[in-house]
């Protein structure tokens, strides 16, 4: 009988939930979070709503779950570009790695952290603190990069780093903007390249 029972307990789902969330992922990137209905997730990821609340929990809980996909997979050159050797580097390849995730062919364009965060109303104030401390997190960890480069006497000893992280990162999140409104990669790389022009020298 216990043989039985822990047979049934560790039966398989009968889904790829690693799939399904890739999916639901890219839903929630293309139509943000409000803009992404439970009919819509379900189709995509190709489940019942019921297996959808067993295996993710709610709609908010399962856009927890993307968002933390979404910054291990698409957004993962933050983190690679914080490992750059120069304070320059570190900007430089955040603001490239924007341009090209945000621009992707095969993928919704735009950030998903920025689409989700543009239109909700009072049952999305959860998911709008969520991706405010998601973008300051992010803003905190090139700050403190950024201070470094000053400790160690490659930014100029007056530089403000939490002025200059938040100058990159705003960059950043305008790059997403535009992309999601059709701005192309070439002219966004441009934009980028320009903005970098003005970078503080030792």
């Amino acid at each position: 009988m216990a043989t039985k029972q822990s047979g049934i307990i560790g039966r398989p789902r009968g889904f790829d939930a690693d799939e399904a969330l890739e999916r639901a992922m890219l839903v929630f990137w293309e139509h943000g979070y409000e803009g992404a209905s439970l009919a819509g997730l379900t189709g995509a990821m190709g489940i019942s709503t019921t297996s959808m609340y067993a295996a993710f929990g709610n709609k908010e809980e399962l856009f927890r779950k993307v968002l933390e996909r979404y910054t291990e997979g698409p957004s993962a050159y933050l983190a690679r570009a914080l490992e750059e050797p120069t304070a320059l580097g570190v900007a430089t390849g955040i603001l490239a790695g924007t341009v090209r995730t945000t621009t992707r062919p095969a993928h919704p364009h735009g950030c998903l952290g920025v689409q989700s965060a543009l239109a909700t109303g009072d049952s999305g104030d959860a998911v709008r603190d969520l991706l405010a401390a998601w973008r300051n997190d992010g803003c905190s960890r090139v700050r403190e990069r950024f201070q470094r480069a000053v400790d160690e006497g490659e930014l100029p000893p007056g530089t403000d780093p939490g002025l200059l992280a938040r100058y990159v990162t705003t960059l950043a999140f305008g790059i997403a903007v535009q992309a999601a409104s059709g701005v192309g990669r070439d002219e966004l790389q441009e934009m980028a390249d320009a903005a970098l022009r003005t970078w503080p020298l030792s």
